[in-house]
């Protein structure tokens, strides 16, 4: 059943992309897809430095979840926070200044449960997310 389940997300992820023929996605070997639209140049994010970032969460239909308010961030330890696994995995592909796409299949989201509020059970989300700054 979750092989199918998987199947058929990987597919609802394809769907969505080929009306968005501009992002240049890359998959991970976790199901990560991710588009880095702009390019910044800072420094790289690495494993357990603290992350400002800005973000915006949708589901695949365009159900805005969460974001970050206008003159706010959020920061949060890389690989060392409760922080979606897809989103420690993807904020690692980028350096400071970027601005990205990130595509999380629900298993390296929010899973079975969804997050209780928001984002219901087995859903994939889509993260704009860019990341202000680096510290160590």
């Amino acid at each position: 059943m979750n092989q199918d389940f998987a199947i058929e997300e990987d597919l609802r992820i394809k769907m969505f992309l080929a009306d968005r023929p501009d992002w240049k996605t890359v998959k991970t070997g976790s199901g990560l897809r991710y588009y880095i639209y702009k390019p910044g140049p800072g420094p790289q994010a690495e494993s357990g430095m603290r992350a400002r970032v800005k973000y915006r969460i949708e589901l695949l239909d365009g159900t805005l979840c969460y974001e970050t308010e206008k003159n706010e961030t959020e920061v949060f330890e890389i690989d060392n926070s409760e922080v979606e696994t897809g989103v420690q995995e993807g904020i690692k592909k980028m350096k400071v200044g970027d601005k990205a796409k990130l595509i999380l299949p629900s298993h390296i989201a929010h899973g079975l449960t969804g997050d209780m509020d928001q984002i219901p059970p087995l859903s994939t989300i889509v993260i704009d997310l860019e990341l202000i700054s680096l510290e160590k």
